[in-house]
């Protein structure tokens, strides 16, 4: 909607408070019964997983307990990640693995207190964020390679055998391991699979409360119950006493395997744990308002907190320490509000370690090992899969995999590095230079990719072939354009013009060619000489038939050919101009646009939508979402009404179109985030101020009663006052604007199909702001209702692309 010029204040009808300071909230209870209630609900999780990755690590199973319970207290306590949990490191399982065979237990143990030391020092240094820049191709393909071997190891306890010493092993002992079965053990792993997957869909009232039980302690409980029953003689978990636990001693063999060891131990260990206390953030920040969660994670305490975790274990002979994606969503599940859920669940585990011996001691191996190749199984993610596949790493992913799986997690991710290198390189140097003539007799130079020097060559022969006295029209379609190219186009530019000739240069890389360009045009201005063109729009160049303030109709490099062609006649009779706009527009989308497109929407009409977002904006006239986004055909699912307003459900409408928009993209194309756009100068939010008691309800009053929350938000005590960019707003219409984000956000988690992926972690929620006048883009700061241009410069326009 276009408004007139918003009030400076709220009127005083609304009751709106009179700053920030006096909606602050006012407090909240402890939260000790809900942490309490989260650590039972970890401790329960990570008892037989921390048992079962023991076990896949050749390690003494106590050692998996000892990492749980110093995971829990010392990284639990020390960790900058408050809800984060941490324990046996599952993408650690193979090299840990390695170690145990090359160095034996006790020089493992040294190994991850080296790698603590190593992790403090990293700290020391504030380096955590550098080790996010990692490839999540290459991050994703570690941790599915770690799960294929994980899983091909326990297979073979699940089959009733042992598992080799290598992957390439386990799978050419597989025939003769499925040759000579043991009926027991594959009887207690089928049960074990069975309730593990069934156990979230037991259905009823009885399903419900069973359903709070973890299905890995279910379906460890019922194996167990079934395997003593039925009397079967099966190996079962043993462990020793704690007089004869084997503590970390001095490091014993070559000195360059020792130190590759320990720098492996803290590069995977550091990864993994970053980007869980990153995913557990998100997660957090999806499911909560801003008073129920936690400070947001403080990645160098995190590492300094893990580094003191694999210290402690080390010593006392636990396994190497990370934080766990796994565990940690089941404590934000759970209701955990603060680190003493996580403090708490490893006491749990140390108790158990202490009184409930003759308990574990009951549980059969077979069923610890396919729980673990369940796990083992999960880490090759069908999203991960889907997501680097969209942004075109595919190969990165899968050489990870292969190399991880054939040669080991650092040699994996060693060659992982070099071909997420390599392709960069080709993506880099692949340049395409084209040219053509138009009928206009106008020569079009299109560069598509970045103009490198490696690109030189090309670009010179493709600009010699140019006769000197032609018109030009030089499009380049890249995002980078280094010195050598810069001085060749330049250098080309200066001696075409010179022979007569004359061009535009445009595109996302001209900007520094547009500066000269106006130099010389300025230079051509006091010679006396006049240039037709007006290049208002640069760099937006698709926008087409759009006018300044003095009617003076935009140029770009398509409409070049265009103008230079025969005027078409005019039509017999009278035409409107909105008619005519919208069929030169038409025009030019065939003429210009459709054989770019052609291809990629030929794709599309095959395959299908698959966008990743939901985009959920106003139907203002001068939001281009397209545009402000940088996307394209099929990367977003977009909805546009009068106010960005998202209906609560069952609210009263006459119009469902919201939620079922909502409900196809959430449940039919599966979109991984949702957004919601406000922007500047909204009139609904205008009129939402400045609404007047008793006026007949028409279509659009009706509609607006949707925004009354927004409304009430904004006048409450209980709420702080949005900010953008670290100031208060303009006025109460930019106020109401930006806290209407907010609110739809709100209502958006209402809605049954997105709490339901909420509660499953595959779907974000992202809150945007526009600013017409300043055409800036602000984001919304996870943990509180502050919008900031800064996280959008650091997140980019490929946080809201597929």
């Amino acid at each position: 909607m276009t408004a007139s010029p918003a009030p400076t204040s709220p009127p005083p009808s609304k009751g709106l408070p009179a700053g920030p300071s006096a909606c602050l909230p006012t407090g909240r209870p402890s939260g000790l019964h809900a942490d309490l209630s989260a650590s039972v609900a970890v401790f329960l999780i990570a008892l037989p997983l921390s048992l079962g990755i023991a076990l896949a690590t050749g390690a003494p199973l106590q050692a998996g307990l000892v990492a749980a319970a110093v995971g829990g207290i010392v990284a639990g306590r020390l960790g900058g990640t408050p809800l984060q949990v941490s324990g046996p490191a599952t993408g650690l399982t193979v090299v840990t693995a390695e170690l145990i065979q090359h160095y034996g237990w006790r020089t493992t143990c040294a190994i991850t207190v080296l790698a603590g030391l190593c992790q403090l020092g990293l700290a020391a240094l504030r380096t955590a964020r550098s080790a996010l820049m990692v490839s999540p191709a290459i991050v994703h393909g570690m941790l599915a390679g770690v799960g294929v071997t994980i899983a091909l190891a326990q297979l073979h306890i699940v089959l009733g055998g042992t598992p080799q010493s290598s992957a390439l092993a386990n799978v050419r002992g597989l025939p003769n391991q499925l040759a000579d079965l043991h009926p027991a053990a594959l009887g207690v792993s089928v049960l074990t699979l069975a309730v593990l997957f069934c156990w979230p869909l037991l259905p009823g009232r009885t399903g419900r409360h069973l359903r709070k039980i973890p299905a890995a302690l279910a379906a460890i409980a019922v194996a167990t119950a079934c395997a003593a029953f039925a009397g079967l003689t099966l190996p079962r978990v043993d462990l020793p006493s704690w007089r004869s636990h084997a503590l970390a001693g001095l490091p014993e063999g070559p000195v360059l395997g020792i130190v590759a060891a320990v720098l492996t131990i803290t590069l995977v260990g550091s990864v993994e744990s970053l980007l869980s206390a990153v995913a557990t953030d998100k997660l957090i920040a999806t499911q909560r308002g801003p008073e129920g969660r936690p400070p947001r994670a403080d990645l160098n305490r995190e590492l300094r907190g893990q580094g003191a975790a694999n210290i402690v274990s080390g010593a006392l002979g636990g396994l190497p320490v990370a934080g766990g994606a796994v565990r940690s969503m089941a404590n934000v599940k759970a209701g955990a509000v603060s680190r003493r859920s996580v403090m708490l669940h490893g006491l749990w585990v140390l108790i158990a370690a202490g009184l409930l011996v003759p308990a574990l001691d009951l549980i059969p191996l077979a069923a610890l090992a396919a729980l673990v190749m369940a796990v083992g199984v999960q880490m090759v993610n069908a999203t991960h899969l889907r997501t680097v596949t969209r942004h075109r790493e595919i190969l990165v992913y899968a050489t990870t995999i292969v190399a991880v799986v054939l040669g080991g997690v650092l040699e994996g991710v060693a060659i992982g590095i070099a071909m997420a290198v390599a392709l960069a390189l080709h993506r880099l140097a692949r340049t395409r230079i084209t040219v053509e003539q138009l009928d206009s007799g106008v020569h079009r130079v299109w560069a598509r990719g970045q103009l490198t020097f490696l690109a030189v060559p090309r670009l010179s022969r493709v600009l010699n072939q140019i006769p000197h006295t032609a018109h030009v029209v030089v499009e380049l379609d890249g995002s980078f354009m280094d010195h050598a190219a810069y001085e060749t186009l330049q250098d080309w530019q200066d001696s075409h013009l010179a022979h007569g000739g004359s061009l535009e240069v445009t595109g996302r890389s001209g900007a520094r060619i547009a500066e000269a360009e106006q130099a010389q045009q300025a230079e051509r201005a006091e010679r006396g000489e006049q240039r037709g063109d007006h290049q208002c729009c640069r760099p937006w160049t698709p926008w087409q038939n759009h006018c300044d303030h003095r009617g003076t109709v935009a140029r770009t490099p398509q409409t070049v050919a265009a103008a230079a062609a025969p005027a078409p006649a005019a039509p017999a009779g009278p035409r409107r101009r909105g008619a005519g706009q919208l069929a030169n527009g038409i025009s030019a989308f065939q003429r210009d646009t459709a054989p770019h497109v052609r291809e990629e929407l030929a794709r599309l009409a095959r395959e299908g939508q698959r966008p990743s977002q939901l985009f959920l904006t106003c139907a203002d006239s001068r939001l281009v979402t397209s545009m402000i986004t940088a996307s394209g055909p099929g990367d977003l699912f977009t909805v546009r009404n009068v106010g960005n307003l998202v209906p609560l459900p069952g609210a009263e409408s006459t119009d469902d179109s919201v939620a079922a928009a909502i409900e196809y993209a959430v449940d039919v194309l599966q979109v991984d985030s949702i957004t919601v756009c406000g922007h500047s100068g909204c009139g609904a939010m205008q009129a939402l101020l400045t609404s007047a008691p008793g006026v007949p309800m028409t279509p659009l009053r009706r509609w607006l009663r949707h925004g009354l929350p927004s409304l009430e938000r904004m006048a409450s005590r209980h709420h702080a006052w949005a900010r953008i960019s670290g100031r208060l707003p303009a006025d109460a219409v930019e106020q109401l604007c930006l806290t209407n984000v907010v609110q739809q956000l709100e209502h958006l988690r209402a809605h049954e199909s997105v709490a339901r992926r909420l509660a499953e972690g595959t779907l974000e929620l992202h809150g945007m702001y526009f600013h017409v006048g300043e055409a800036q883009a602000y984001l919304l700061s996870e943990g509180e209702d502050f919008f900031d241009c800064r996280v959008f410069d650091t997140v980019g326009a490929g946080a809201l692309r597929g």
